[in-house]
Formats: C-alpha cells, structure tokens, sequence
C-alpha cells in the first residue's frame, strides 16, 4: 500500500492501515460455547501486567482485514451461531441469517481426519508449488449450497520475492484468494481482479476485502458480495490524489469471475479540518434486525457506520455514525454474541518490520450504532480511549498480530484469522523495510461475556488442535486462563514513594536537568516535560532519572499523572512514565501520551542500530488513560531472551494486559523515569515501585 503523509503518524514510526475481513451466513442456529478468559483482556487482580501502544506512521503495504458477524445485503438479520455437527459454520452474521452447508466444490487441499494438528502460519500453495509469503487483512467464509470448501481473501500484495517486475518491484496480486477443506492448509484459486475497476485506477491499491453471501430467492442462485477499500481514487489532476473509498464487487461464485459495481459505496469525503481526505479504509458489513449497515475508516477520520441500500451498492452519508475516535483504530470487525454487539479494531502500526506493534482491541455494545465500551466501560469514542487488549504478541517469534476475521467451526468453536509478522524474518528477501504479514489462525473462546485468544496466551508457535472444519471432525478443547506476571515482594532499596524533598541516592541523572525543572515535594516528583526525546542519532536527547536494574525477574511500577489538557488537539507525544534501557538508542517505555486528539498509553521499543531501511522505533497501545495511570512492566527471561510485557491501571487495583516486546538491553540495563516529547507541561509521580515478580494462574495452554 502506499504510503501514508499524515505527520502525525511519522513522529512514532511506520504505519499501514487495515480492512477488515468477510462473513459467511451460518446453516443452523446453536449454542455458542462458554469459554476461559483471555489474559490480555484484563486481569482483575492486582498483579496482572498490560502492555501498551499508540497509532504510528505511513503505511508500507496494504494491511489485513478483519470479518464480523455480517449478514448479506437483504438477507434478514443474523448473528453469530455456533453450527450443530451437521449445520455449515458461521463466520460472521446476525440473528436469523439465510442457511449454508458444506457440499461438493472439487479442490485437492487436505480433510484433516480426527485429532488432526496444525501450526501456524497457515500454509497457501501457489501453482508453482511455492508458499505465499503474505495474506495481509485476511477475511474467511465457508461456501453456500452445497459447497464444502472454505475461501480465504487477503489484500493486494506480493506473494513471493522472485516474482518480480521488469524493473525489480515485486509483482503484486489483487485481492488473492484461496480455498481449503480443513482452514489450515490452502490453495490458490488465483486473484480475484485480473484489473482494477476503471473508478479506482491502476495506481491504487484494492485492500482489505470482507466477502458475504446474499442468498437467492423463489429458486433464483444466491450473490456473492466483495466489499473493498480503494487506497486512493484518481483525481482532476493525475491518477492519484483523488481520496480512498469503498467499493463493492459481485459474483455468482465465492471465486469470481467478479463484476465491479463501477464507483464507490463509501465515495471520498474530505477531512473535518480540510486537510484532504480521510481514510475510507476496511469496510465491514453486518445485518441487524433488517437493515445492512457498512463500517468503514481509520486512523484519519476514525470509524465510522452508514446503512447500506437493499441492493447493497450505495450507502447513505446522511446516515453517517461515528463509531471509533480518529488516531486509535482501524480494521473493524463486528460480531454478535449472547445479545452484544462487539466491536473489534486494530492499533498502531500494521507495517513496521521488527518492531511492529500492531494488536487487536474489542469493546460492545447492545446496538450495533455503539456506543461501544470496554470491559472497564471507558467508550471507544473517548479522548481517554478505551478498548480492552483481545490479541497481542507474547514474545514469541510473531508480533503485529492483528486485523482479524472469526469465523466458527462445526463444533460450534469459534476462530480467529489474523496477518502477523515473524519478528526473524520480517521482510521480503532483498526488499528491506517490505514488511511479510503471513496469515494465522488460533481459538476464540469466551468467559464472563468477553472473548480471547487462547486463554490470554495470544499467538501460537507450537502445534495446536485444528478446527473442526468439517461435519464429525473433532471438537478442540477449551483454553485454560493464561498465567501472568505480577509484583511480589517490594525490593525497598530499590523503590522510593518520593518523601522529603530530595531524590534517592539509588536515583542518578542521565543527562541531569536544570534544578528548576523538577521538584520532589508532598509524596511526589514533579518533572517539567521536556522539549527533547530519545531517538538517537536525532538530538537533542531528554534527560532520564534511573538505576540499575535488579538481576533475575522483576515488576517495575509508577503511578504518573500528566498534566496535558484532557481534550485537544495540538500537544503531540507529550509524555511521562517509566523506561528500561540499555543506552539511548536500545531500550523498552511505557508511558501515558498524547497523540492528537486523543490521550493513550503507549508501549514502545528502541533499537540501534538496525539496517538501512529497518525502523528503529516500534510501538504499541494498552488500557486507557486515567487522571492518575499506574504503568507496570514485567521483565522475565524466556528461552535465554529478556522479555517484558506492559500492563496499565486506572485505579491501581484493576490492570489490563497488552503485549509484549523482547529486547537485549545488555548485561547492565537500568530502570526509571522519562517525561518528555514537548515542552510546556508538567509529569507528577507517585513512586517508583521495583518488586520481585512471581507468577499467578495457568493452566493448559
């Protein structure tokens, strides 16, 4: 995908936004399955750790999209079932949808028998008996009347390194599609445009399809829909320049050929603030109660919902709903569950190598026009934006792990798609900075009215049961809560709660401030925020408050409050909160931000040097912020790697978990605090907490 100019985006790194993935109508009603909670969704005690991140910068491919619970345009409404043995699986769709069963389509991809197994990434074949090195934005649907197969659509992309153009670009395939009997190994089918629509122009991307089946009536063959962003449409001045949309294609066939509707269901609209064009990304269509509604939009305009016509091919401006505050998500899916609507977006950058922080978020709600809110009931409209961490990477080998579609086997078990990057090997070979996002594939399950993935243990490395693709396969067990990390014993020499008037001899300056700008007085530190940050070789670099890091495991705590203006635009990545590093250019923070409009806690990672190219900087987001915020970052080793995950609390009591990074900050590495990114303003701490870390719940994973 092209590049993205918002400037906002550049100060934190690289970002490419996603759409959102496709809905197949279920057969049969049933009950969906009660499952364990997921980890990153929150932890109600007081140890439990959440990461943290915030949007970033200018996408470099197209990004994944994520599916719903959706139903058909004129279909009645739908909502996510869990088929019975025999019943076709349900991807996404709303109450009372129209049937579908599995039948007969030939295809030569595997029927895994019982007990089968899989690891992720997924396996696609090419026809030339490659592999396919990317399936960014996928959407899954199962195949109607009769068909048995599934099909997997991912968004305009390169598929190998040596498939190449004339002059070296790699060859980019539009919208590759993909079909299985077992949801775990694939075989192409081809592409689903051998050109583009005329309306979107050769120089713009085709994203993030979500692709739904309207079934026929009074014996006439059913219609299938493909809803898809245009990255930019031509303009009066050159092919490019003219705003994204979203457009819509049709088939009689789940595989095409598909015929364009010829112009957009979402037309471009221009930015609130005039500043071009907002980003029309990621539709996703569901049915509720009779009426289709299209949600669209990211991280320059937010998310937003419009009802769709009954023939599914235009939508209504005048019906315009905000959704999604704007420098927060993108990629939106939506599905129904026991009543609730839930609302699914990804965050930060899709894109970014490495350091790609990329994670999905959920909130809902009773309507599917919101308001949604998070597990803790901060909205998703808010400045303070809420959203409880659903899937993050877990320092493994796989990290932006987002853009998701969920789609629900024969045993009623639901699933969830999503594009990640293996942090080993990130790009295309000879294309540095051309980040791969392969596709994967992990259990949903719920608890308490939440999903999650794998009980909170996010993206699998390891073998894992496979889904129950098909009728009498087996059913995949429940997963047990993930453990998690929280403080234990309080290592005093190493903590302080700011008495007196002076700092702690263990505290020492790196780059020691003006005496004025700080002050510790009445239980706390207060530290003007400097109009400096750490992004070496850039300068000036900030000033941080540290000591050296204690040796094994340990949980690192503050409690910061910065004093930006709660609402507003215009104090960009004004900052405080704790970091750990190993120099200026090689270290871990966690802080509370400011990111436009919006205020978030953020998860960041530094590296220096990287190759030419590479990003230095990668972030992520973690649970909303608060007056006061309590950030926590627990450092572990795993596998001979020092590994530390971020957790956030408004309350101090409650933390929500996010990701985590792994990092080499050397033999001495040291911990403290930061307050910087813009002058003006001023970080307040409580404390600074060092305890020893022990581990709390588990079970099977």
């Amino acid at each position: 995908m092209p590049r993205a100019t918002r400037a906002a985006f550049l100060t934190i790194g690289v970002l490419t936004v996603g759409l959102i993935g496709a809905g197949v109508l279920p057969a049969a009603a049933g009950a969906v399955p009660s499952v364990q909670p997921s980890a990153s969704a929150t932890a109600s005690t007081s140890a439990a750790a959440s990461p943290s991140a915030t949007p970033s910068g200018a996408p470099a491919t197209a990004t994944a999209p994520s599916t719903s619970p959706t139903s058909v345009p004129g279909a009645t409404p739908s909502a996510t079932h869990t088929p019975s043995p025999t019943a076709a699986p349900s991807t996404s769709a709303a109450p009372g949808a129209p049937s579908v069963s599995g039948g007969a389509a030939a295809s030569p991809d595997r029927h895994h028998q019982r007990g089968a197994t899989y690891q992720n990434p997924l396996a696609l074949r090419l026809p030339d008996g490659q592999t396919a090195a990317s399936c960014a934005d996928p959407t899954a649907v199962h195949g109607a009347d009769g068909d048995r197969n599934w099909y997997l659509y991912c968004t305009s992309d390169a598929l190998s390194a040596t498939e190449q153009n004339a002059d070296g670009s790699l060859v980019q395939h539009v919208v590759p599609t993909y079909r299985s009997t077992d949801l775990t190994t694939w075989t192409s089918v081809g592409d689903a445009f051998t050109a583009k629509p005329a309306w979107v122009g050769d120089a713009n991307g085709i994203w993030a399809p979500d692709v739904l089946y309207r079934a026929g009536s009074h014996g006439r063959a059913g219609t299938w829909f493909m809803y898809y962003a245009a990255s930019d449409t031509p303009s009066a001045t050159g092919p490019t320049g003219g705003g994204s949309a979203v457009g819509v294609a049709t088939s009689s066939s789940p595989t095409g050929p598909w015929t364009d509707s010829g112009g957009p269901v979402v037309a471009p609209q221009t930015a609130p603030n005039g500043d071009g064009y907002r980003w029309e990304y990621d539709p996703e269509v569901i049915t509720d109660h009779g009426t289709t509604y299209v949600y669209f939009g990211s991280y320059f305009g937010g998310v937003n919902v419009r009802t769709l016509s009954t023939d599914g091919l235009r939508s209504d401006p005048a019906s315009e709903t905000p959704i999604a505050i704007d420098n927060r998500y993108e990629g939106a899916f939506l599905m129904h569950h026991d009543g609730w609507w839930y609302f699914q977006g990804s965050a930060t950058n899709c894109c970014n190598g490495s350091l790609t922080g990329y994670g999905v978020f959920v909130a809902r709600s009773k309507s599917p026009l919101g308001p949604f809110v998070d597990r803790d009931g901060v909205s998703i409209l808010d400045t303070r934006v809420g959203g409880t961490p659903l899937l993050a990477q877990n320092g493994n080998r796989w990290v932006g792990t987002g853009h998701d579609t969920v789609v629900t086997d024969f045993a009623g078990q639901d699933w969830i798609i999503y594009h990640a990057v293996d942090r080993n090997d990130p790009y295309y070979a000879g294309q540095t900075g051309y980040t791969k996002r392969p596709v994967l594939i992990d259990q949903l399950d719920w608890n308490d009215g939440w999903p999650s993935v794998r009980g909170g243990a996010g993206p699998s490395d390891d073998r894992q049961q496979a889904p129950a693709a098909q009728p009498g396969d087996r059913a995949a067990a429940v997963a047990q809560p993930a453990p998690v990390i929280v403080p234990g014993r309080t290592i005093g020499s190493a903590s302080t709660d700011f008495t007196g008037h002076a700092l702690p001899s263990s505290l020492s300056w790196t780059r020691e401030p003006d005496r004025s700008t700080w002050s510790v007085r009445g239980g706390s530190f207060r530290w003007q925020t400097q109009d400096a940050d750490l992004h070496p070789p850039q300068t000036p670099l900030a000033s941080v408050l540290s000591e050296a890091a204690p040796r094994g495991d340990y949980v690192l705590e503050t409690r910061v409050k910065v004093d930006t203006p709660a609402t507003g635009d215009g104090v960009n990545y004004v900052q405080g909160g704790l970091i750990v590093s190993g120099d200026d250019g090689n270290y871990v923070r966690l802080v509370s931000n400011s990111i436009y409009d919006t205020r978030q806690t953020e998860f960041g990672k530094e590296v220096t040097p990287q190759p030419e190219g590479a990003p230095n900087y990668g972030n992520m987001v973690v649970g909303p912020v608060g007056s006061w915020t309590t950030l926590r970052i627990a450092h572990h080793r795993v596998d001979g790697q020092d590994v530390y995950t971020a957790s956030t609390s408004v309350d101090g009591r409650h933390f929500v978990q996010g990701g985590t990074w792994t990092a080499d900050l050397g033999t001495h590495p040291r911990i403290g605090l930061i307050s910087l990114g813009g002058a003006g303003f001023t970080s307040t701490f409580d404390f600074l907490r060092v305890s020893t870390a022990r581990t709390v719940g588990g079970g099977t994973r």
